[in-house]
């Protein structure tokens, strides 16, 4: 293994070192991993072919499944790959590819959360003015805007971390190469790039907080003088799929990078990584379609013109 391992190579320890339930641990993330892709592809496909589907809400809920499937992308194959080989190195340049990805993808899930609670304010408290507040441009600009919010992040702290000396143990503690499980093998002081690091992940965090913590403070108090039950069902049951999805996310992620990392341990900070890069992407379109009848009616629907009774019905007809 030392002979096919370049020295600027990394080593990845996995998600477990006993490997007695490695077989276990594989089948469970495979299926997590075929059903999230599933899922959201799904998801993307029955946006793109339903017209009642053509709305801003579920343009935003598109993007986010895009990103779903890019974000376990990123990170899963590898790992599954590690888990059934011998070899579980990583080179330099791939370490870089993925701290890129999965800085992207979670910074541009952030800013798109927080858009999508906007979304949800404006259709709430003036639904008179929503197709024109969210017109097609809107969304548009939102969309890319959350993009480049992501990616800006990634061109931003992906370069200063492969430009940090590493020298000793090329061993990461980790199943991918996450910033803070890399820069422990820093042969250098990085508590300056830690600084700015955790300045640019609580800004990041902060600012889509603050527009879904505003959004959501109105809406209730919309849905407070609500005298209509059934429309304020409909705006709890719209809203508090999104509730869910930002709990579980930001959760993960305010753990992770605002946290100090005196209250992390590698095995933790496995655990934690695991839930949000592989759990997370399969829950948002599961969340999404199972609270939301008109995902469920497009599905139905879908479903029922491919199915082969259907298909005998109307070759009959």
């Amino acid at each position: 293994m030392k002979n096919r391992t370049s020295s600027s190579d990394f080593i990845l320890v996995g998600l477990l070192v006993n490997s007695e339930a490695t077989g276990i641990v594989f089948t469970v993330i495979f299926a997590i991993f075929v059903v999230a892709v599933t899922a959201n592809l799904v998801m993307i496909f029955l946006i793109q072919v339903d017209f009642r589907l053509h709305t801003p809400m579920y343009f935003l809920l598109s993007q986010l499944s895009i990103m779903d499937t890019l974000f376990i992308c990123t990170t899963v194959p590898k790992l599954l790959v590690d888990m059934v080989s011998k070899e579980k190195t990583i080179s330099f340049v791939a370490c870089g590819i993925q701290i890129f990805l999965y800085l992207t993808m979670i910074g541009s899930e952030f800013f798109l959360l927080g858009l999508m609670a906007y979304d949800r304010y404006v259709a709430v408290c003036n639904p008179l003015r929503y197709p024109v507040l969210m017109n097609r441009k809107v969304c548009l600009l939102l969309a890319a805007g959350a993009w480049f919010g992501g990616s800006l992040d990634g061109f931003l702290l992906t370069p200063i971390t492969m430009n940090v000396s590493y020298c000793g143990s090329r061993r990461i503690n980790h199943f991918f190469c996450e910033i803070p499980a890399v820069l422990r093998l820093a042969c250098a002081d990085t508590s300056l790039y830690e600084t700015l690091m955790y300045i640019c992940c609580v800004l990041m965090l902060l600012i889509p907080i603050s527009i879904i913590s505003t959004s959501y403070s109105l809406i209730l108090l919309t849905v407070h003088r609500m005298r209509s039950a059934e429309g304020r069902k409909k705006a709890f049951t719209t809203c508090s799929s999104h509730l869910t999805v930002v709990s579980i996310f930001y959760g993960a992620a305010f753990y992770t990078y605002v946290l100090p990392q005196s209250l992390h341990t590698p095995e933790q900070d496995k655990v934690v990584s695991a839930f949000y890069t592989i759990v997370t992407p399969m829950l948002n379109p599961l969340i999404y379609s199972l609270r939301n009848k008109d995902v469920m009616g497009a599905f139905k629907k879908i479903f029922a013109h491919c199915s082969p009774a259907q298909k005998v019905a109307t070759s009959d007809a």
